[in-house]
């Protein structure tokens, strides 16, 4: 199987995607909603609403690559941010096995002045 490798800068795109648009739709996301260009670098990831589908966009010297996972029975573990996520390679694999990619904070610090 192919995989990005581990330094590839990757970019999530942050909303659910309908997954019927392929490459030029993809790309008008990229440069419309998102502000970049599709040729940069980088590659760009989109999910569905279930979660259960994920499309990979990026730009290959002479023409786009696109690359879709849909999965059987689990849900990938999207981090639902407002603002697209900037991560790399390692994180997106990670994603692909089905991790959790988010940041785990801990419990918050607890104070007290008194025991009552």
């Amino acid at each position: 199987m192919i995989r990005p490798e581990d330094e590839v800068a990757v970019y999530l795109y942050a909303e659910y995607v309908d997954m019927r648009k392929s490459i030029d739709g993809l790309a008008a996301l990229v440069e419309q909603q998102a502000g970049q260009s599709p040729f940069n670098p980088v590659v760009y990831v989109f999910c569905n609403r279930k979660r259960d589908k994920i499309k990979l966009l990026c730009w290959e010297r002479n023409g786009f690559v696109l690359w879709y996972k849909r999965l059987e029975k689990f849900r990938f573990k999207w981090p639902g941010n407002e603002a697209p996520e900037a991560i790399d390679g390692g994180l997106l694999n990670q994603l692909l096995d089905g991790y959790d990619i988010r940041p785990k904070a801990p419990h918050p610090t607890l104070e007290y002045t008194t025991l009552l």
